[in-house]
């Protein structure tokens, strides 16, 4: 028996129970791991809530962690026993142990530490696949980028600026605008204290964004759309503050024909050859200093349900790991 955080019925973060379970025998196809940290994203909120659902409850929740093989099942020869290896779905991460398919894991680099590895896999591949892939970022790019201080924000602005972009982030607080501004963001808007739409006009002199990457939701719709040129993109990949009603297909039209998209991670690299891709992509960028990933809270395992409280009222900045 090991011990894992479940959920039994869906609800706030007192639904979260820390308990023993058991892990069992990997089968074929299948890697028994030793997690050594586990990465807090935003998506196990939702699986928490059943915003999105799990397969079945009782649901081991979680999406990302790093550690150790500790077993192999038959028909898996890329992996042995004492490999590092990270990992940023399925479900199941918040957990001493875990069975995984051995085709959902990476080896880890020698540079890149387990705890690093746990707050970068999910919200790394994230930036990845949005700045290089869903729109391709490049020096004429006008961006903007909502929660820039959150996880993905902080690693996208780095990214975006390394690839010349210029970054227009949106954050909650004055500490946060420092760490944004810090990780390469050239404008950062407090939408506390200012209407991000008007400042958005203001720093591109009214012709708007190239595209905004939005993980907030319903309080940032439709004020995104107002943010963008015409024919610019709104790739809407999250809820942080709720999930969006009543899309208006009308307003892409209405704003300047503009192009709308709804990404997520798991359909980009569903195929084991763009997981890869997407993780050494984002292994050379961690390797090379271009991306600093932000640890700035750790918390034990079994104090799983404090950590999501802290994170769904924004009290967390950068990446969130859990300690088993």
């Amino acid at each position: 028996m090991v011990r894992a955080v479940r959920i039994h019925e869906y609800g706030g973060p007192e639904v979260l129970k820390f308990e023993q379970v058991e892990v069992g025998k990997p089968g074929a196809g299948e890697v028994l791991i030793r997690n050594t940290a586990v990465g807090l994203n935003y998506i196990d909120t939702y699986h928490r809530t059943g915003l999105y659902p799990v397969p079945a409850l009782p649901s081991v929740i979680g999406m990302e962690g790093a550690g150790s093989v500790i077993e192999v099942g038959s028909g898996v020869t890329e992996l042995k026993a004492g490999d590092r290896v990270a990992y940023a779905n399925p479900i199941g991460a918040y957990a001493e142990e875990r069975i995984i398919p051995a085709e959902r894991l990476v080896k880890l680099p020698d540079n890149i530490d387990d705890k690093t590895a746990a707050a970068m896999m999910l919200q790394g591949m994230t930036a990845q696949y949005l700045l290089r892939r869903t729109f391709k970022v490049g020096p004429e790019t006008v961006m903007l980028f909502h929660a820039a201080a959150g996880g993905v924000g902080l690693i996208a602005c780095q990214w975006a600026k390394h690839l010349g972009a210029t970054v227009i982030g949106t954050v909650g607080s004055d500490e946060k605008a420092a760490l944004a501004k810090q990780a390469g963001a050239t404008h950062v808007i407090n939408y506390r204290t200012e209407n991000f739409i008007e400042r958005v006009k203001e720093i591109t002199g009214a012709k708007g964004c190239d595209v905004v990457y939005d993980g907030i939701g319903k309080d940032t719709y439709p004020g995104s759309l107002e943010c963008l040129k015409p024919f610019g993109l709104w790739a809407t990949f999250g809820n942080a503050s709720g999930k969006i009603e009543n899309f208006d297909l009308g307003l892409l039209a209405a704003k300047g024909s503009l192009y709308a998209t709804r990404p997520t991670l798991f359909t980009y690299v569903a195929k084991r050859e763009d997981l890869v891709a997407t993780a050494n992509e984002l292994f050379d960028v961690v390797g090379k200093g271009v991306v600093k990933i932000s640890v700035n809270q750790t918390y034990p395992l079994a104090e799983a349900a404090q950590a999501h409280r802290d994170l769904e009222a924004r009290q967390t900045t950068g990446s969130t790991v859990l300690l088993p």
